[in-house]
Parts: structure tokens; sequence; C-alpha cells
């Protein structure tokens, strides 16, 4: 990216969990970010063409970072935000990408909930209830329906399979809401984050694939952006799977979608 991108890349050497606990993780790249955005010029950077991105959980960071951001008045403004299948909410586990892709490489349902309990350092046993929606209040899911809800899944994503869970029926487990409700916070679940902040955000660069489970993560925020006005770039590519762009550049190993997802990233970088 810094080479077709012709941009400066500043990677943030996180420590990673369970060793380093959430949200560590999350608190080093805000560091980072505005550590970065107030020396700019140290660095022989232009500190109005900050752009901040990153992909999975990395995208989770970016896309956090950049709400925390729009009313920092101390700071520059980011200039944009480029995020590569993030994974946005804890909400809807159950969603038609989390259906259909249960089983996909290299990021299946089951994994996703597991990983996401080792971050929070909360015990994996907990994962089939998180798949059942058992952690999630009524009045909670009622509240943002709003914005996590397969209605505003274009149907086209919706034709390999989908069928809508009847919340009605879960069993809804007061003590595993107790000691998963950061689930719900906007640092774990950027989706939640209000419209006030939504519609402050820079132009965006985002992408899905279609065989990934975070996939309508992607899409329902997405349409948040593009509802409260911020000019969205997508790419969505057909036969990607989550992570395929850590392939890129190892020869043979490496898969064409991979090359596709970094030319779409550089070329929104270079057009900006």
């Amino acid at each position: 990216m810094a080479k077709e991108g012709d941009a400066t890349v500043v990677a943030v050497g996180y420590g990673l969990a369970p060793e380093n606990p959430y949200p560590n993780q999350y608190t080093e790249c805000l560091k980072a970010a505005v550590y970065l955005m107030k020396h700019a010029d140290r660095y022989g950077i232009d500190s109005s063409r900050i752009i901040i991105s990153g992909d999975s959980a990395g995208a989770n960071f970016a896309t956090r970072i950049c709400q925390l951001l729009v009313d920092h008045r101390e700071l520059p403004k980011v200039h944009a935000q480029a995020l590569i299948y993030p994974t946005l909410q804890a909400v809807d586990l159950s969603l038609p990408s989390y259906q259909q892709n249960s089983r996909c490489p290299f990021l299946w349902r089951k994994l996703a909930i597991y990983i996401g309990c080792r971050y929070l350092n909360k015990s994996t046993s907990f994962t089939n209830y998180l798949l059942k929606g058992s952690h999630i209040p009524k009045a909670t899911r009622l509240k943002y329906q709003k914005w996590v809800n397969a209605n505003n899944i274009p149907e086209r994503f919706k034709v390999r399979g989908y069928t809508e869970e009847d919340y009605s029926l879960s069993d809804f487990k007061p003590q595993l809401y107790e000691k998963m409700k950061e689930t719900l916070s906007e640092t774990y679940s950027p989706l939640l984050a209000e419209d006030t902040v939504v519609r402050k955000l820079p132009q965006t660069f985002l992408l899905t694939c279609e065989f990934d489970v975070l996939r309508d993560d992607g899409l329902l925020y997405m349409k948040r952006l593009r509802d409260n006005g911020v000019p969205v770039t997508w790419s969505h590519v057909e036969n990607g799977v989550h992570g395929i762009m850590s392939s890129f550049g190892y020869g043979i190993l490496s898969f064409p979608s991979a090359k596709r997802i970094v030319r779409d990233v550089t070329d929104f970088i270079r057009r900006l």
C-alpha cells in the first residue's frame, strides 16, 4: 500500500490478547493516531491528509477511533477512513452472512465468537449462548434494530439462504449479559454509535467479501454512513473470504482476490 498508494504507512505494533487485556489494543492505536496527528511534520506527513485504516479487528479500531476524533478540536480532521472487512457489532450474530458463511474459511461463525471471548478475556464456554443471542435484553435489541436488522441488508445478499431469527424464543440470561455487556459498548460495537457522530465522519472506503461472516457488519455500516450523508466508496469482492488480503505478495500462495483488495484500496488512496 505504501508503494502502490504513494503513501506513508504507519502501523501500530499493539500488544495482542489475551496477554494484553482489552481494551489495551484499541487504546494503543488511539494514542498512536493522536500522536501522529500532533507530530505529523516530524515524519514528513501532511496532517490534513491522514487516513485511518485497518482490516478485520483493526478495522474495528479504525472505525471507533475515527468516531472519537470527529469533535477533537485540537487535532486536524481525519481526511478519510479505509475499512477492510470490519467487525462492527455483537447485537445480531444471525444476520444473513453469519448464517450463509457459518463454515467458510478463514473465519467461521463459531470461531468469530470464540475469538471475541478471548479478546475480552471472557470464558469461551459462553460461545454457544452468544450465538443464540442470550446476552441481549429485549429492550436493547429493540433499541438497536433500526441499525442492526436484516431488513437493512439488500435482498441480493439473502439469495444464498437466510432464516429470520425469532428472538422472542431466545433464552435471555441476565448473568451472561452482565459478563458480556462490553460487547454492546461503542468501543466493541462501533456500529451502535449515534447518528450525531456518524454524520461527521470523513469520506470512507469500505470493503466486504461475499464469503465472510462479517460481510453484513460492513453492509449495515455502509447504509448508516450513506444515510447520514457520508461519501462511501464500496468494494465488494464476490469470491473473497475473510482475511484473504494477508496472502498478498506470497507468490503462488497469493489469492487473486488479495491483489484485487490491495488495488482497490490504493486506487482510493491515490484519488484522494
